[in-house]
């Protein structure tokens, strides 16, 4: 990390483009290198390019289904007009003009790397020599001193190529990198629709579909519910089972940029990487500047086809913990049900009701912190993070140990103990803050922008790493923590420099890493107002992330669907909140809200047992008892949406288990039906030729489950099935 000092020299512009590697078959080698031809080959994918002996430029070739060699490209000469060929060639790292601003970087050389390299202080996906293949291309510009290294990995069971970016200053003085794209590429002549996820708080993950027209689009900013680091290119008539998709998705959680461009000549540029408007970053002689990285997958399958790779690659190659594929245990959150009003005696009572319904595990969440400024409404006591003793007279180690010594019913376990922090914050109110006003993010002078009666700490500062670390730590080695909630309440609003939100980044995921590495045996989720950071460089830390404040069962739905485009189920978090919901004011059946809830990896209840009606309470122990064998299936299979929430009243997944040998069908209704036929739901991805058990109570064959597939009939608004098969 860089010193905030304003750089000097000259200034750099170069653009990226991401490589496409695909799985290796029995006559095609996962990377093929024929002189300066290279293809990356997965088991549904080529990704293949070039060097152009003349010019010493990077020149792509294919990006799509897996082929062994180069079709027929017919020469293109004597081009007319305004641009001529050298800005219409399709460049695997094309950079911006001459002068000034300028880069001319040619092939130098490139070494094919075992495995995969990791990425120096930034998140990244890995995995062994058998699962992953590299070539690093390296490229550099007599005129500015500049090396590249372009480094490609292919994933070839999961048809997903990764590229990141080295730039290093050969030079004598300090460069500044205005922008540096970690991947672009350039698609064949077609026409195609762009797809993303727009949204804001409480409506995070809506799938936007709009078709690429001549010009610029995309989409910029800080990872949010605005700007998700997710972008896709599918053919106009692409759906869920069909068509073309190629999927983009950076392992980045700062401000980033995703720019599609179809020019004159009917190609159409994808470009990704940081964001250059929150950029401008020195590189002094002899240093490197490492880009995120950005992984494509290519799918001939559909929307559902390139959500399966991503899903299948970011559980077992980008999350680290050893939770990314286990079960975890269902959970009470008091948040919902409590919020700022509790007590010693409350908190006690909450969780001795959380054992008796055979819940797992108690979560206290905010308000359980602050000495001098207590944290009992939302503004003060964030930074300062100490027990509260007004409210824990008995002592918060004591609190702790009464917890976790409660046995839940149904079953011989002690209850766990979760907590909720929000370490990147700091309340003006706060110890913290009066000791260190210039540890929160300020533009000089300029007035410091409260959100949420908060501010935002520095973490670019090593002084404020350590703190966070510190104080977090302190608190988990205080008694047997299973879980943390990791909040983030709002966004970064003022920087001291155009690097800040960069630097930020790389400080943020040093303390991830340090704390997780610490505590591997605490499940951490991320959290950020809802859903706000659910991007993969927080995946690579946390397994699991909260989906979205908006606990209203017929949004969750919506929204569960839209972030599984690119996120696996196992990543995200649902509970079964209390009705009427808090804003939507909308009732729904328990048993219609614990339905959705478990198609998330992360199963829990948001709510106060002591204003549940008995029925209601009865049917917990049960909910939980299925949750438990569905979760499984949900964090370690498949997921197909069969029906979309915005395109029919019967919003249907089905999730299959790894080996196959399992299915779960979720199946709703929103709205009641009278006097017509129920639609029959076609099953997906099972084998045609096995039969299997439906519920127990029928056995059908695979092919009859996909093509005539299962009708069931519902009766009234809000209604729910859960259907379990086994395979014969």
């Amino acid at each position: 990390m860089h010193p905030p000092s304003l750089p000097h020299g000259l200034a750099l512009v170069a653009a990226g483009l991401f490589p496409t590697v695909l799985a290796a078959t029995s006559k095609v080698q996962t990377i093929a290198v024929d002189g300066t031809s290279f293809a990356l080959n997965g088991e549904g994918v080529s990704y293949r390019f070039h060097v152009d002996n003349a010019t010493g430029d990077l020149l792509g070739d294919h990006f799509g289904g897996l082929v062994p060699e180069n079709g027929l490209i017919q020469p293109i000469d004597n081009i007319q007009g305004w641009v001529t060929l050298v800005g219409r060639q399709q460049r695997e790292f094309p950079d911006l003009g001459r002068g000034d601003f300028l880069s001319e970087l040619r092939y130098q050389s490139h070494e094919m790397v075992s495995g995969k390299l990791a990425l120096k202080g930034l998140p990244a996906t890995f995995g062994g020599d058998e699962d992953v293949s590299t070539v690093v291309v390296h490229m550099y510009d007599n005129y500015s001193a500049i090396a590249v290294d372009l480094m490609y990995s292919i994933f070839p069971k999961y048809d997903a190529i990764v590229r990141s970016v080295n730039l290093t200053n050969k030079g004598n003085a300090t460069i500044t990198l205005n922008k540096l794209s970690s991947f672009s590429v350039d698609l064949p002549y077609a026409d195609y629709d762009l797809v993303h996820l727009n949204g804001d708080w409480y409506r995070e993950a809506h799938k936007v579909r709009r078709h690429v027209e001549y010009g610029s689009q995309g989409n910029a900013g800080y990872s949010s519910a605005q700007h998700n680091p997710l972008m896709a290119l599918v053919d106009p008539s692409a759906t869920e089972s069909q068509g073309q998709a190629w999927g983009f998705s950076l392992v980045y959680t700062g401000s980033h940029s995703f720019e599609v461009e179809k020019g004159s000549e009917g190609l159409t540029r994808a470009l990704v990487g940081v964001n250059p408007l929150s950029f401008s970053w020195p590189v002094a002689p002899g240093e490197t500047f490492t880009s995120p990285e950005v992984v494509a997958v290519y799918s001939d399958q559909g929307l559902g086809g390139m959500s399966r790779k991503f899903h299948r690659l970011y559980r077992k190659h980008l999350i680290k913990s050893k939770f990314a594929t286990e079960t975890r245990p269902a959970l009470l959150n008091s948040w919902e049900g409590l919020y700022f009003d509790y007590n010693e005696t409350t908190i006690a009572r909450l969780a001795r009701q959380t054992a008796e319904l055979g819940v797992r595990m108690f979560v206290l969440d905010d308000g359980w912190f602050g000495d001098k400024y207590p944290r009992v409404s939302d503004n003060a006591g964030l930074g300062d993070w100490v027990p509260n003793p007004a409210r824990f007279p008995s002592g918060f180690d004591k609190l702790i140990s009464n917890i976790t010594n409660l046995k839940t019913s149904n079953s011989s376990q002690n209850l766990k103990f979760g907590l909720w922090f929000e370490p990147e914050m700091v309340n003006p109110n706060s110890t913290l803050y009066v000791d260190h006003p210039d540890w929160a993010l300020h533009a000089g002078n300029y007035p410091r922008t409260l959100t949420r009666k908060q501010l935002v700490l520095n973490l670019a500062l090593p002084e404020v790493q350590n703190y966070i670390v510190d104080a977090v730590s302190k608190i988990l080695n205080s008694g047997p923590i299973s879980y943390v909630k990791w909040d983030n309440n709002r966004g970064i609003h003022e920087m001291p420099h155009p690097f800040t939100d960069h630097q930020y980044m790389l400080g943020v995921y040093q303390v991830y890493d340090r704390l997780t590495t610490a505590f591997p045996d605490v499940i951490w989720e991320g959290c950020a107002s809802g859903g706000a950071r659910f991007d993969p460089g927080i995946l690579q830390y946390f397994p699991q992330i909260w989906t979205s404040d908006d606990t209203d069962a017929v949004e969750r739905i919506t929204i569960q669907t839209g972030t599984s485009l690119v996120y696996p189920p196992s990543a995200m978090a649902a509970h079964v909140a209390a009705v009427p919901n808090d804003l939507t004011k909308r009732t729904t059946p328990l048993r219609f809200r614990a339905h959705v809830a478990m198609m998330a990896g992360s199963f829990g209840f948001e709510l106060d047992p002591a204003h549940l009606e008995e029925e209601d309470r009865k049917m917990i122990p049960g909910i939980v008892a299925l949750q438990e064998k569905i979760n499984p299936i949900v964090v370690q299979g498949d997921m197909w949406r069969l029906n979309l929430p915005d395109e029919s009243n019967w919003p249907a997944t089905l999730f299959i288990s790894e080996d196959g040998e399992q299915a779960v069908l979720f199946y709703f209704q929103l709205k009641a039906h009278f006097n017509n036929l129920f639609p029959t739901v076609k099953l997906q991805g099972l084998d045609p030729q096995a039969t299997y058990q439906v519920d127990g109570n029928m056995t059908l064959s695979g092919s009859t489950l996909m093509r005539f597939g299962l009708q069931y009939t519902f009766e009234g608004d809000y209604q729910s099935r859960v259907v379990m098969l086994a395979k014969e």
